[in-house]
């Protein structure tokens, strides 16, 4: 029975709106391909590296490739079958001949294609089985070590710029409670059309997001893992122009979360809206395959936006979410939703409100594990009220039962917060969870009071905006392209990447997505 009087039926419509609004954008992902997709694909069948430019060697066979004989085809049957005709003998020779236009590539027909089509499914299918061994890994290791005592999580950001300093803050981190580390991504890397090689030292902001820096934080983690008897876990991003490989490197370096919207790039980032949805389906299959939680950026809509006047955006945008992750192939124990305390706290009743809004998320999504983020908008810099304000989130956040917690830091104003800023934090969030984690079990509204009534006022207008999305000519295209999400207007034809998308022709063929469609 709802806490907050939620009318089932009500639950129901708004869950059949999202999913008439999102069949059309999943049919437009199965129409078309991206570069982002091919490379991955390229990725999974082994082609690792980079020239000596930086330039990794998937985005050199890939556009070789498109160069020759398009990208509606695919990459599959061009690369291997110019493998199966002698002109390299691995993927990596391969791509260093085709970068210097020493190669001939070709659509084979006939039994060519049929042969190109049965190794190029088995050096794929390899890749996935690493992943597959990977989050075996991850089953053992939580059980030889344990897992979190218990929910919420305790989610903490380490990003120096340089991998080797965010190491020894992570694991100090894990020491002090934390159960999540997030290593920030670098600002601007998303709108890299390639993913760094290697590992780096600089970074704004941020550290990048590369396969060995997955691979050194993983290790250091397990080493953390080891030393304090509970499996710690990695967090990074997949989105951008990038997104599909970086997934798929989390799935082979075996990362536990990744940052993955459907429609952060879009709003934030002005990356294409064809290319966002199409690279963040292959992106969540692969993250269903390695059993990887998916954090959403809901949060990022009260950033731009009033946090009341928006709220029914937040509910609007979990809930596509949820469709599409499903859809996808994730379960309910992936889906890490995001939403945040972001309401004003001069506003009178502002907890009250964030409570409502929380309660709602839970109720709604009962089985995920929600991932709730602190006030970031309203922090001034006054060190004091900011330490208060992360106190209040951390009491809703045990109030509402949240899964997530992401630890909100008193000097977010001023400066990238120091060890000791961070110990405070932790201090915090303890002090308040050892206190009052269970009061959920405790807690609950007046049938007919301020919250229950203004969650079921904000899911009320969740379902009128669904609504009207339905009603648009092109459906959720159409409503990004107003303006209704974080009060951004991204066009369908507009944006970064656009020119990185292809529609399927007939016989195009991707082992990957023939495999993870199977799967």
């Amino acid at each position: 029975m709802s806490t907050l009087g939620l009318d089932p039926t009500t639950i129901r419509q708004a869950r059949e709106l999202a999913r008439r609004a999102g069949e059309p954008i999943v049919q437009m992902a199965h129409a078309h391909t991206t570069v982002a997709v091919e490379r991955a694909t390229l990725r999974l069948g082994g082609l690792t590296g980079a020239d000596a430019e930086g330039t990794p060697w998937v985005n050199r066979l890939a556009d070789a490739v498109r160069d020759a004989v398009g990208l509606e085809h695919g990459v599959a049957l061009p690369v291997w079958d110019a493998l199966l005709r002698g002109e390299a003998h691995d993927l990596a020779t391969l791509a260093q001949k085709a970068a210097v236009g020493s190669v001939s590539f070709r659509l084979p027909t006939g039994t060519d294609a049929v042969r190109a089509r049965e190794v190029s499914r088995a050096r794929v299918g390899e890749g996935l089985a690493r992943i597959d061994r990977r989050r075996h890994e991850r089953e053992t290791l939580i059980a030889t070590h344990g897992d979190a005592p218990s929910k919420p999580w305790i989610y903490l950001i380490v990003a120096t710029g340089d991998i080797r300093e965010d190491i020894p803050q992570a694991q100090q981190a894990a020491r002090e409670g934390a159960d999540v580390i997030a290593v920030i991504r670098s600002t601007g890397q998303s709108l890299l059309d390639y993913v760094p090689e290697g590992e780096t030292h600089e970074g704004f902001a941020g550290t990048y997001a590369t396969q060995e820096n997955f691979r050194l934080m993983r290790a250091a983690l397990d080493e953390s893992s080891r030393e304090l008897g509970r499996y710690v876990r990695l967090t990074n991003y997949a989105s951008g122009l990038c997104m599909p490989e970086i997934a798929v490197l989390a799935g082979l370096e075996r990362l536990d979360m990744m940052l993955n919207d459907s429609m952060y790039g879009i709003l934030f980032r002005d990356i294409n809206p064809v290319r966002t949805f199409v690279d963040q389906r292959f992106s969540r299959q692969v993250h269903a395959r390695a059993g990887i939680i998916i954090n959403t950026g809901e949060d990022n809509y009260l950033t731009t936006a009033d946090a009341v006047e928006a709220a029914h955006t937040v509910t609007t945008s979990q809930l596509l979410n949820e469709y599409f992750a499903k859809e996808a192939g994730l379960e309910d124990w992936q889906l890490g939703l995001g939403h945040a305390f972001e309401i004003d706290p001069d506003l009178p009743d502002s907890f009250r409100l964030e409570l409502a809004h929380a309660m709602l998320a839970r109720e709604l999504f009962p089985d995920a594990p929600l991932k709730w983020m602190p006030p970031t908008r309203h922090m001034t810099g006054d060190v004091f009220r900011g330490y208060l304000l992360d106190g209040f989130f951390n009491l809703a956040g045990a109030l509402t039962g949240q899964g997530i917690l992401l630890v909100g830091m008193m000097t977010e104003a001023v400066v990238t917060p120091w060890l000791s800023d961070r110990d405070l934090a932790l201090r915090n969030v303890r002090y308040v969870l050892e206190a009052a984690g269970g009061l959920h079990e405790d807690f609950h509204p007046a049938p007919d009071g301020l919250i229950a009534n203004r969650a079921r006022q904000v899911l009320g207008e969740s379902v009128d905006l669904l609504t009207r999305i339905t009603e648009h000519e092109h459906g959720l295209l159409d409503a990004i392209a107003d303006g209704t999400f974080g009060l951004m207007r991204r066009p369908a034809d507009g944006g970064r990447g656009l020119d990185g998308v292809a529609e399927k022709a007939d016989g195009y063929h991707n082992p990957a997505t023939d495999l993870l469609e199977e799967s």
